[in-house]
């Protein structure tokens, strides 16, 4: 029987592995039912009698983004939230629009990853490794340019040129999330303690409260 403890163990493992992953949905679609009292690991499911050729339908990618704002950039998504159709597929995507050296702040997405096609323009972009090497990878993209974001590291596109930049990003999740780093980390709700920050940071606190005014 000493051969039973390995095998018992290799098994386990790969049943481990396999359960981590993401299911195959269950049927042909699952279109999603907008403020559904149920509350489930996505969305609750349209009686598929009831669906429409519109639940699987979203126009509105060809009209840029308002991008008069601090940072010059905007995302307009097309999530499950767009198209309930969505809802289960595990993809998503977004048009991506930057004012000339407007800037996408770093940000993440802790449920996709993350391909990035440029339509107009020229976009350095970049993520950051995880600790403890933390290394920056950047690239200067120009029109039909591709670039990866693995999920979950910290990224951003930065527009270098002296025109308006256009993107489209494909997400492989319905409902990708982001989190942008200086909302989350200088103005949450509450707000993080000065003295957390500063010692994080390694800066005097006022730097951080002159930060956080600004969020």
């Amino acid at each position: 029987m000493a051969w039973y403890f390995p095998v018992l163990c290799i098994s386990f493992v790969l049943i481990s592995v396999a359960l981590a992953s993401d299911p195959s949905p269950l049927q042909d679609f699952c279109v999603s039912i907008p403020n559904s009292p149920v509350i489930v690991n996505g969305f609750a499911c349209k009686d598929p009698k009831l669906v429409q050729a519109n639940d699987f339908f979203f126009s509105g990618l060809h009209l840029a983004g308002n991008i008069s704002n601090a940072v010059g950039s905007r995302a307009t998504p097309v999530s499950v939230a767009q198209i309930p159709g969505l809802n289960t597929l595990g993809i998503s995507l977004a048009r991506l629009d930057y004012a000339s050296w407007g800037l996408n702040p770093p940000h993440t997405h802790p449920r996709a990853t993350e391909i990035l096609t440029v339509l107009e323009g020229t976009l350095l972009v970049g993520f950051v490794t995880s600790n403890p090497e933390n290394r920056l990878l950047t690239k200067v993209l120009q029109k039909g340019d591709v670039f990866v974001f693995p999920a979950g590291l910290i990224h951003f596109q930065h527009n270098v040129g002296y025109k308006n930049a256009v993107a489209i990003a494909a997400l492989s999740s319905q409902n990708p999330g982001v989190i942008t780093i200086g909302n989350a980390v200088f103005g949450s709700k509450p707000a993080i303690g000065s003295d957390i920050l500063a010692k994080a940071f390694q800066v005097d606190g006022n730097i951080i409260n002159q930060i956080q005014s600004r969020f």
